[in-house]
Order: C-alpha cells, then sequence, then structure tokens
C-alpha cells in the first residue's frame, strides 16, 4: 500500500511537472504573439499589425521604436496617433506593401501629402506620390563645376537666373529677329541682284544695288563683301558663333551638348554662311560667271538658314510647348498621317474609275488624283481639280466627310496634350515666385532672430 501510495505521489510530481512545463511553453507563446502585434488607434479607429512589418522601415516614425514610443498609451497598450482616419489606410499599405504609396480614394491630395510628412516616410514616397497623382517633376538641372564656367553656363542658358542673363536673351533675340529680317528683304526685286545666279531676278529696272557697269552703288567693284546686306549678315553670324562657343566651353556635358535640339538647330543655321563665305573666297572672277556649283544645291544651302527662326524656341515658352506637344503626339500624328494615306489611295482611285468615261476629266490617272484628295480631306478646295459627273462629285462628298471624321479623331488627344504641358509650364511659372517669396519670408525670420539675439545678448 505504501509502495503504490508512493507511485501514485511521483506521477502526481510528474504530470503536475509537465503541465507547469506545458503551460510556460503556452505563456511564452502568447506573450511572444503580444508583444509582436500592434495596435494603432488613429483617432478611434483602431489598426492591428505585426512588428516586423513597421520595422522594414525603421526611419519612419511608427518603424522607429523610439519615434512611436512617445504615442504610446500604457493604459490600453496601444499606440494613438489624433491624425486623419481615412489617410492611414495609404500609410500603413505602405509597410504592407514594402514601399508602395496609394492614396485613398476619398482622400484628399494634400491631406495626404500633409500625413506622409508627418509619418516621416521620406523624400522617394513623397515623389512616388507625386509622381502618380501628376505632379510636376522637379527636374534636376546639371550645372558646371568651375565656379567661371556655371557663370558663364547660367548667362547663356538660363535667361531667368539673373538680370545680365535677361539682357543677353534680349540681345540674342534682336539678333534673331535681325537676322530673319535680313533673309526675307534681301529678296525684294529691290534688292535683289541680278547676277546671282541663285535667285532669278526677272525684274531688273527695280534693281538698285548695281549700276549699269556692274559697280556697286556704295562704291568699288560689286562683291559680296560690300553687300550691306552681307555685312549685317556677317555681324548676326559672329553674335551666334559667339554665343555656340562660350556655351560649347562652359556646358556640363560636351557629350549631351549636341544632343540637345536647340544646340543643333544652332550649329545648322551657321552652316550656310561659312559655306557660301569659303565658296566666294575659294571662286575667281572668271569662275563666278560659270556654273561651278548646282544651283539647286546653292538654293538648298541658302535655305537652311530659315532654320534659324527655330532659335526662337529657346527664348519663347510658346515655341517649347508646342514642341513638347508634337513629341508627346507623335504616334498620334502617325495615326493621323496614316489615315490620310490611306484616304488618298482610297479616294483617289474611286474619282478616276468614276470619271474615267469623261473626256474632259482633269483625273487622267490615279497619281493625278492624290492632289485633289488631299486638298479635299483636309477641307482645304483649291478648285483647281474638281470632279464633273455625278458620280464623281458623290464620291467628293463622301471624300470630304471621311476627312473630317479623319483629322477631328486624333485631334482631341492632341489638344490635351498641349493643356497638360500648358499648365504644367503654368504651374512652374508661378512656382518660382512662391519659392522666392518663401526664402525672402524665411531670411527676414532668420535676420529679425539675429537681431533679437543681439540685443538679448548685449
Amino acid at each position: 500500500f505504501h509502495r503504490e501510495n508512493n507511485d501514485n505521489k511521483t506521477n502526481f510530481h510528474a504530470f503536475r511537472l509537465k503541465s507547469l512545463i506545458e503551460n510556460e511553453k503556452i505563456f511564452s507563446r502568447l506573450a511572444k504573439e503580444c508583444y509582436q502585434k500592434v495596435i494603432i488607434n488613429i483617432a478611434g479607429l483602431r489598426f492591428e499589425t505585426q512588428l516586423k512589418t513597421l520595422d522594414q522601415f525603421p526611419e519612419t516614425l511608427l518603424g522607429d521604436a523610439q519615434k512611436r514610443m512617445e504615442y504610446f498609451d500604457p493604459m490600453r497598450n496601444e499606440y494613438f496617433f489624433d491624425r486623419n482616419r481615412p489617410s492611414f489606410d495609404g500609410i500603413l499599405y505602405y509597410y504592407q506593401s514594402g514601399g508602395k504609396i496609394r492614396r485613398p480614394a476619398n482622400v484628399p491630395l494634400d491631406v495626404f501629402a500633409d500625413e506622409i510628412i508627418f509619418y516621416e516616410l521620406g523624400t522617394e514616397a513623397m515623389e512616388q506620390f507625386r509622381e502618380d497623382e501628376g505632379f510636376i517633376k522637379d527636374v534636376e538641372v546639371p550645372l558646371p563645376t568651375h565656379d567661371i564656367k556655371k557663370q558663364f553656363w547660367l548667362l547663356f542658358e538660363y535667361p531667368e537666373s539673373s538680370n545680365a542673363a535677361r539682357g543677353v536673351a534680349l540681345v540674342s533675340l534682336f539678333v534673331i529677329i535681325i537676322s530673319i529680317i535680313i533673309f526675307c528683304m534681301e529678296t525684294l526685286p529691290e534688292f535683289r541682284d541680278e547676277l546671282d545666279p541663285v535667285v532669278s531676278t526677272t525684274v531688273h529696272p527695280f534693281n538698285k544695288t548695281r549700276n549699269q557697269s556692274g559697280e556697286s552703288l556704295f562704291g568699288g567693284k560689286a562683291t559680296p563683301f560690300n553687300d550691306p546686306f552681307f555685312i549685317i549678315e556677317t555681324a548676326c553670324i559672329a553674335w551666334f558663333f559667339f554665343e555656340l562657343c562660350v556655351r560649347f566651353l562652359a556646358c556640363p556635358s560636351k557629350r549631351e551638348f549636341f544632343h540637345n535640339l536647340m544646340n543643333t538647330i544652332d550649329v545648322i543655321s551657321i552652316i550656310p554662311y561659312f559655306i557660301t563665305l569659303i565658296t566666294e573666297l575659294a571662286t575667281t572672277p572668271a569662275e563666278s560667271t560659270g556654273q561651278n556649283m548646282s544651283l539647286a544645291i546653292l538654293r538648298i544651302i541658302r535655305l537652311v538658314r530659315v532654320f534659324r527662326i527655330f532659335k526662337l524656341s529657346r527664348h519663347s515658352k510658346g515655341l517649347q510647348i508646342l514642341g513638347q506637344t508634337l513629341k508627346a503626339s507623335m504616334r498620334e500624328l502617325g495615326l493621323l498621317i496614316f489615315f490620310l494615306f490611306i484616304g488618298v489611295i482610297l479616294f483617289s482611285s474611286a474619282i478616276y474609275f468614276a470619271e474615267v468615261d469623261e473626256p474632259n476629266t482633269q483625273f487622267v490617272s490615279i497619281p493625278d488624283g492624290f492632289w485633289w484628295a488631299v486638298v479635299t480631306m483636309t477641307t482645304v478646295g483649291y478648285g483647281d481639280m474638281c470632279p464633273i459627273t455625278m458620280a464623281g462629285k458623290m464620291v467628293g462628298t463622301l471624300c470630304a466627310i471621311a476627312g473630317v471624321l479623319t483629322i477631328a479623331l486624333p485631334v482631341p488627344v492632341i489638344v490635351s496634350n498641349f493643356n497638360y504641358f500648358y499648365h504644367r509650364e503654368t504651374e512652374a511659372e508661378e512656382k518660382t515666385p512662391f519659392s522666392d517669396a518663401i526664402e525672402e519670408s524665411l531670411g527676414c525670420c532668420v535676420h529679425a532672430l539675429n537681431n533679437f539675439m543681439t540685443l538679448h545678448c548685449s
């Protein structure tokens, strides 16, 4: 009996010890789970998440244990934040998704932006939020490291950087306008040179630059070097060449310099002058009367001078917006040209077979109808070619209607792109004075604080 009683006691103590060990394991597991679980109270709305979810971003407010401890409520064992409740869905999703920021649909932009700043999610989250919402992305402007090059680069490249830069931009704009005026005026019959083989002259009595003996009215033998238009053109080219050389020497990257379309236009606009100058210097007077160079090539070279008008886009925000719109709408413009090409082929073929039996018709072949189809589909309608038969007029009617629909379909997309770039440029212009005002007010506050500290110390 005593032996059996001892065995029962031993079994009881073993069972009790085993129960205690199991209870301790369960308690440790529960305590661990309670420690890993975090309760966040946002103005009365409770959220539960795991501690490892917040620890992914230790530099944020919720991810740093010391920062979030200021908002800990020991009585309720939770963190309390008196913030916007709907916004926290997007904040918590940032931690759960591993860094993806999403604004809830019912939260305004400015409210959610304030919540990102309060929870210290960082600049990357703010940039991601601004990009997703369509805000203007601040473009980093590359600048030269050398101080002198930096000053010259800002002076010639960014007119808004200083008053001196605005003055240089005005001078450049004035020279561009003068160059364009000279390019147009030298083709007038009153100033045209009848000895110039490139520009044909049919009205000789109005020519006043040379007299009957071939001498210039300004004195001396008539040469391009004593022509007033050539002198003004030389002065304009000298400024363009000087401006291009300064910007090239001061640019932060020589490789990126020529990748810029504006710089390419600057180079193309001054090349015809040097080609013409070399041709004049290398050609003797006896050879100048002959056809030493193809007239078509000379005319093309002079036509390239008209590209100087695109230099205005460097100083015109409107032309820059137009260029950005065309660049962003290349797909829509390609579709427009493709639809127009199909319509031209279709309706020029239809108008040819509709009027093939008419002896007085102007559509003697399908290629002859290309011009009529283009003019009709673009609703220009010169009237130089028109159908005669009833079937031809019906084809013309369908061609005009199809042209209106073809052109009208891609246009809204192009207009939308223009509105986007226009409003973006407007917001950028409004942002700069606002930032300047903030910096000025901060400077005044700092100055006043320094004065106060000086008076207090004295």
